[in-house]
């Protein structure tokens, strides 16, 4: 861009040079960040004794699908900053549909006194990996019953007891709605009332829009203006008046 001498003032100039070293500040923390967040995910892995950490595409498992996602870890600590340990009864019981490689499972299995964790994973690998994970883990597990299943979620029967349900955008489309109102119809059936915990909540409008959910929290990855990848939502669902 061209820019005219004489138009250019003192401020002008000391703003140029604030705006350049403000560039080159944030393009020097860009690798500090990545660093700082690549040191973070390893010392987790360390700490839990566990591998999670990886990227899956559905193609590489022979499941690829339009309203099905890859498979991508939710952040550690995910239900540490969304889930308060006091709203957590010993008879909840936690689901994760999508549970891929065990990371939110063994969050929940470690730090809250569930009575029954459950994660449901599509694929056979990631399901046997997430085994691998909870038979080598380091943390000492609050819940005693830990169930890793193998089933499509449009198969599995969502029992009637579960009360927390955690989904890291795993599918949309019909199969987001399929899946959606299946919870609604056990909620129906034995009245309760179940929060959902949405990491990436992609499909947020297709869920207000049953009308039976309802926005009760907000945690964003960091300030300013949430944005819907790497923000977590959480949201009620209560049986009809």
């Amino acid at each position: 861009m061209t820019v005219l001498l004489e138009a250019v003032t003192v401020v002008d100039i000391a703003s140029e040079c604030a705006g350049a070293e403000s560039v080159g500040l944030l393009a020097a923390r860009r690798p500090l960040t990545w660093l700082r967040q690549t040191a973070a995910k390893l010392l987790f892995e360390w700490r839990y004794g566990v591998h999670t950490s990886e990227f899956v595409h559905l193609e590489e498992l022979g499941l690829a699908h339009q309203d099905r996602a890859y498979y991508s870890p939710a952040n550690w600590m995910t239900l540490r900053r969304t889930l308060p340990r006091r709203e957590v009864a010993p008879d909840d019981v936690f689901l994760d549909l999508g549970s891929g490689m065990g990371r939110m499972v063994l969050e929940a299995a470690a730090g809250y006194r569930f009575r029954t964790v459950i994660g449901v994973e599509l694929s056979r690998h990631l399901n046997e990996i997430a085994r691998a994970n909870l038979k080598s883990t380091r943390v000492r597990l609050r819940c005693g019953d830990v169930r890793l299943v193998t089933s499509d979620a449009l198969d599995y029967a969502i029992p009637d007891e579960v009360n927390t349900v955690f989904m890291n955008n795993p599918f949309g489309g019909e199969v987001f709605s399929r899946v959606i109102d299946n919870l609604i119809e056990s909620v129906d059936r034995r009245p309760r009332r179940v929060r959902l915990i949405y990491f990436n909540p992609v499909e947020e409008a297709r869920l207000l829009a049953t009308g039976r959910f309802r926005l009760v929290r907000t945690v964003a990855r960091g300030r300013g203006k949430p944005e819907v990848f790497g923000s977590t939502r959480v949201y009620l669902l209560e049986p009809r008046a």
